[in-house]
């Protein structure tokens, strides 16, 4: 019986297993393909942006699904992440998510790579091969591929939607819900109430905040650029 005679060696972080009579060519295609096969997932991680729109009252996240898929996590848990950052309520419906309130698509891309930043990728290693899973009553995030693993910290829930967090010189998109007794053009966003000349219910605007009052926020038509 011929035993074969192994040899151990790492080669860019992965462990190899050779025999005494590999050729210097199969060595090399042995080692690529370790390389190949960790580093694949990795390089291919790239989160598909998101299709944000309003519609009545109400923001639409068109390819959640999508998201929540590629990034390998349990739509339930994106949606609760999205819905505690943006401070409202919201619902799946079929591969979308619709949240209650009316956010920029800015915010959102900001609270989905937050997510990403928190939950799928590694402080360690900087690659998405990662996994939740709870350690006693933590939640620990643990990666596959260079064996890292880190407490997921917690977030403080917010309180108020983030949508009544306004400045002034701030260029947004509202949709004209109703007419005031002067004939403006009516938002209501969280706490504030927007006026928009020459704007009928229904109609989608440009907008740019010129002042705020307490609760009122007076604007003008935003030059389109």
């Amino acid at each position: 019986m011929v035993h074969e005679r192994w040899k151990v060696f790492w080669m860019e972080d992965t462990l190899l297993y050779i025999t005494m009579t590999d050729s210097y060519e199969s060595l090399l295609t042995k080692a690529y393909s370790n390389i190949t096969e960790k580093t694949e997932s990795s390089e291919r991680f790239v989160v598909p942006e998101a299709k944000v729109y309003i519609e009545g009252k109400t923001t639409i996240l068109e390819n959640f699904a999508e998201i929540a898929d590629k990034v390998r996590r349990e739509p339930d848990h994106l949606m609760k992440f999205l819905m505690g950052e943006l401070g409202t309520s919201g619902k799946i419906e079929g591969t979308r998510a619709i949240f209650n309130g009316k956010f920029e698509i800015s915010l959102i891309k900001a609270i989905i790579k937050s997510y990403i930043d928190d939950y799928v990728i590694c402080s360690e290693c900087g690659k998405p091969d990662t996994r939740l899973v709870k350690d006693d009553r933590v939640v620990v995030l643990r990666c596959d591929a260079c064996g890292g693993h880190r407490p997921v910290r917690k977030r403080k829930v917010r309180t108020e939607p983030l949508s009544e967090t306004l400045e002034e010189g701030a260029v947004m998109d509202v949709e004209i819900q109703s007419i005031s007794k002067r004939g403006d053009g009516v938002v209501k966003m969280g706490k504030y109430i927007m006026y928009v000349s020459n704007a009928k219910p229904g109609h989608q605007v440009k907008i740019k905040i010129t002042r705020i009052s307490g609760s009122i926020v007076f604007t003008e038509r935003a030059t389109e650029t």
